[in-house]
């Protein structure tokens, strides 16, 4: 019986991780309309719970262009981007601009018989320190290359990432729907670490099929309103 339930397809996850950039007007405001806005966009965040959840992170200090970013999940676009309409109109959010937005949709992969531990961060709730998120794309000739080649590469691809068990991973399926055909995810408690994953998968054949993989968003994980209190 429960291999039957293991085998059964479920609806795939729409997944969005959305950067924000404050005004520096933002933070001249006197601190009772910085209180009310942040507490309006907390809001937001948390009347949208459960049909779409939300992971929030602090990005300054890690990227130039983004002090805000949002990791949510859901069943749709269509709600999703309702919400992001509704925290771009509080008072906080009328101070943010957008300045990454990368999103897809979860799916089995094709190159293994069944997830991983790694895979199944999407399911978790708990978060791990840092998140790391970029874009990627394959170049044509992986895409020519027959499925039994690009198995055995994706196999030393995942050898490699079972040695590093620690170290969580999302992947998202994007092709057609926006400029990049994937985006990956990481979770991670240690930063040093999963630069030497990194370092590691790109010794690997898979490697040189390898188009675009930038630009890269390390930020840190904390609760809502502590990560909205760091923009000011």
């Amino acid at each position: 019986m429960s291999s039957n339930r293991e085998n059964v397809e479920r609806p795939p996850l729409f997944v969005q991780y959305t950067c924000f950039k404050a005004d520096p007007a933002w933070r001249r405001l006197p601190l009772s309309a910085r209180e009310d806005g942040r507490e309006a966009f907390a809001r937001v965040v948390e009347e949208a719970d459960p049909d779409i959840r939300t992971y929030p992170y602090s990005a300054i200090g890690m990227k130039i262009d983004s002090d805000l970013l949002l990791w949510r999940k859901g069943l749709s676009p269509i709600p999703m981007q309702e919400m992001t309409s509704r925290l771009l109109q509080t008072g906080m959010g009328q101070y943010l601009e957008q300045t990454h937005n990368l999103y897809g949709f979860t799916r089995r992969s094709v190159y293994t018989k069944r997830p991983t531990t790694q895979e199944q961060a999407i399911d978790l709730e708990d978060r791990q320190t840092y998140l790391i998120v970029y874009p990627f794309s394959k170049t044509a000739d992986w895409y020519l290359m027959s499925r039994e080649a690009r198995q055995g590469m994706m196999n030393e691809h995942i050898r490699v990432g079972h040695e590093y068990e620690d170290i969580r991973q999302v992947l998202l399926y994007t092709t057609g729907i926006d400029d990049q055909e994937f985006v990956v995810a990481y979770e991670t408690e240690d930063l040093p670490r999963f630069s030497s994953l990194v370092t590691d998968l790109r010794n690997t054949e898979a490697r040189r099929y390898t188009l675009r993989d930038t630009p890269i968003i390390t930020a840190i994980h904390r609760p809502l309103r502590e990560v909205l209190s760091l923009i000011g």
